[in-house]
């Protein structure tokens, strides 16, 4: 996700009112939904580090390898790629890792996409799903394909997984009873609503989640090293929350923000 290097543009505007916390009462689940890997590490997995410190648990569902993402064949670089998002998952203390196999770079928002988030959501019921900004554009350039295809089909299936009468083989076949999560997170949107406070370990644990992805990073040319960029556009966040350091989020309520805990 090396085009994902931004910051919060309302940091800038001292005037503005500091972002409210993450409402997280009784939050004891988290799912984050992203295309490959690498795309829960440019700040986000600092927000990951607060919960899994915080007794929460988070699972990652990638919905591919990554195997299109570098020079080599893709029957060397999916295998690669896999073992360096473990190795940032142990970073930050995150235990389950998915994936859904979709094939990299042509990630498809369709029905087959869409029910296989929504079968996961059911499976691991979580409080909060967490995705990436889907807009058309995004991170100073148009939004990467599979990005979009991620956030938006996060979107749909988080609907479809508490909707007992879409996909009604998950309930009749497979006994996964519908599930309602209480929000949609999206990191990276320009307009965030919300702020994750992190402490200075949780940054360091981001910046080190990146470093995890060292093959992937010396591929991608000029890339920043993530001790350069991670903790100022985690900084920037603090800035718009009255912190010391945040990670922003748009966060759309699915419901149940106040709901009790499940």
């Amino acid at each position: 996700m090396s085009d994902s290097l931004t910051s919060s543009d309302q940091a800038a505007h001292s005037d503005l009112p500091a972002l409210p916390a993450l409402p997280e009462d009784g939050v004891q689940r988290v799912l984050c939904v992203v295309a490959h890997p690498d795309d829960m590490e440019y700040g986000t997995s600092a927000a990951v580090r607060a919960w899994t410190q915080a007794g929460v648990e988070v699972t990652y569902l990638l919905l591919t390898r990554g195997e299109a993402g570098m020079a080599e064949a893709p029957e060397v670089v999916g295998p690669l790629r896999a073992r360096e998002q473990r190795r940032a998952c142990d970073l930050v203390g995150v235990r389950d890792l998915l994936y859904l196999d979709h094939p990299d770079g042509m990630l498809e928002a369709g029905l087959p996409l869409r029910r296989d988030i929504a079968r996961v959501m059911r499976r691991v019921r979580p409080h909060l799903v967490l995705t990436a900004n889907f807009d058309l554009e995004a991170y100073g350039s148009y939004n990467q394909a599979d990005h979009r295809a991620a956030g938006l089909s996060a979107v749909d299936a988080a609907r479809d997984a508490a909707n007992p009468w879409v996909f009604r083989e998950l309930l009749e076949q497979e006994g996964l009873e519908p599930w309602s999560a209480r929000a949609m997170l999206i990191a990276g949107h320009p307009d965030p609503t919300h702020a994750k406070q992190v402490d200075a370990d949780q940054v360091q644990a981001a910046v080190e989640s990146l470093k995890a992805h060292e093959a992937y990073l010396e591929h991608v040319t000029g890339h920043p090293a993530p001790e350069e960029f991670i903790p100022e556009i985690l900084r920037h966040g603090g800035e718009a929350a009255g912190t010391a350091h945040a990670v922003t989020l748009r966060v759309v309520d699915l419901g149940g923000l106040s709901g009790s805990e499940e």
